[in-house]
């Protein structure tokens, strides 16, 4: 089989779509002016960023235009939603869990070390938390809870609403509510988000997850939260984002993620087919496997496998040699040597761990990508596996 290049990392980035080029190219060129000035060129951004606003705030059902704060990324979204509550709110508590992307889990570690409470959730063996547990460990002290919508490595959803109504009934009886921030960078663009069912405060996503341009992000802050600023410069984003706003690159944002909920229910349906087809593919070709996702309860396009008594990074670095791209995890940790804290904390072996895959698939994949892959990946597997001391002593005699 003729090589071809086959992408499978969009939850590590997606490509710009042509639209939202088309959409942002006027910002670089004709329409420049600082949106904080008065003039009319200033006027004339200063209209786009509203209306972005406006526009943004309708895709997830936020009440008011001002609940959105335009961010550079999902980490400051996550970033300011944490650290920005703490100061403004009574209490030295902090919930939220194993899995987390590293945005949070860094933050929460330096935040301990500032003397606030840590509590890391634990999970089942799918990646999902138990609401019993989150209710036994609020205390008093509990100012917020961060809980990621969707697990960036294995996909896992996680019963956001679930959470948000148990939080709204235990908020009757409190004195300082718990306020509940989720970071939704990997679920937005594939479902269709609704701050009010979801019944959270605060909310993360990042532009270049759902085919809109890197370096943008957004964060949703439900109107009447206490939230201090985590830089001075500047009255922007509702004084929370000093700085001059990056007005192509919202525009960009705010038309990839209107596009995107235009199309989830197609977009999904096809995904879920492909993952379908790469799944069985996989089982029915490869032994010594094991699938981490649970595809029942996981968002459309992530499927994580462990080959086992191989390393994931040799595995990744010979599927690039044959055109396919893909990831051992989250992109964000890439070059770490230790075991993924994902698959640890659904308990996965460290040595399963170690030869672990995930493919994330996106909107230009095909069956044809897929039967490459099926094609190519067995041979790779197989010749890795040769090199692998691990694999060749499970046959020694």
């Amino acid at each position: 089989m003729t090589k071809r290049k086959v992408y499978l990392d969009h939850s590590a980035t997606t490509y710009v779509r042509k639209e939202v080029i088309e959409a942002m190219m006027p910002y670089f060129s004709d329409i420049y002016g600082n949106a904080s000035s008065f003039h009319q060129y200033g006027q004339e951004s200063k209209k786009a960023l509203t209306q972005s606003r406006e526009t943004f705030a309708k895709l997830i059902n936020a009440e008011y235009s001002d609940e959105i704060i335009f961010t550079s990324c999902g980490t400051e979204s996550d970033n300011i939603a944490i650290k920005g509550v703490l100061p403004a709110n009574h209490g030295r508590h902090i919930i939220t869990t194993q899995i987390e992307h590293h945005a949070i889990l860094y933050t929460c570690q330096y935040l301990e070390k500032k003397g606030y409470k840590v509590d890391y959730l634990s999970t089942d063996s799918a990646g999902k938390v138990n609401l019993q547990e989150i209710k036994n460990i609020i205390t008093d002290e509990t100012v917020i809870i961060s809980i990621m919508h969707a697990n960036n490595e294995i996909g896992t959803i996680e019963p956001i609403a679930e959470i948000g109504q148990m939080l709204r009934e235990i908020n009757k009886t409190r004195k300082n509510p718990v306020l509940f921030h989720t970071d939704a960078v990997q679920t937005a663009g594939k479902i269709k988000l609704d701050v009010q069912k979801l019944g959270v405060d605060l909310l993360s996503v990042s532009a270049h997850k759902f085919y809109g341009p890197k370096g943008v992000g957004a964060l949703y802050v439900k109107k009447g939260t206490k939230i201090e600023p985590l830089f001075q410069g500047g009255h922007h984003e509702n004084n929370l984002k000093p700085g001059t706003e990056n007005i192509a690159g919202i525009v960009g944002m705010t038309k990839a993620l209107e596009l995107a909920n235009n199309e989830i229910s197609e977009e999904n349906q096809k995904i879920y087919g492909l993952r379908k087809k790469l799944k069985d593919g996989i089982l029915s070709k490869i032994p010594e496997i094991t699938i981490n996702t649970n595809t029942a309860e996981s968002v459309s396009n992530v499927l994580s496998v462990s080959f086992n008594y191989i390393e994931g990074e040799s595995l990744l670095l010979m599927l690039d040699m044959e055109g396919i791209a893909v990831s051992t995890g989250s992109a964000c940790a890439s070059g770490s040597t230790e075991p993924s804290h994902v698959l640890k904390a659904i308990g996965a072996s460290p040595l399963a761990s170690q030869g672990t895959i995930r493919f994330s698939l996106g909107k230009q994949n095909t069956a044809e990508d897929i039967d490459y892959v099926l094609e190519v990946l067995p041979r790779v597997v197989d010749r890795v596996r040769q090199m692998s001391p691990v694999w060749n002593s499970k046959f020694e005699k």
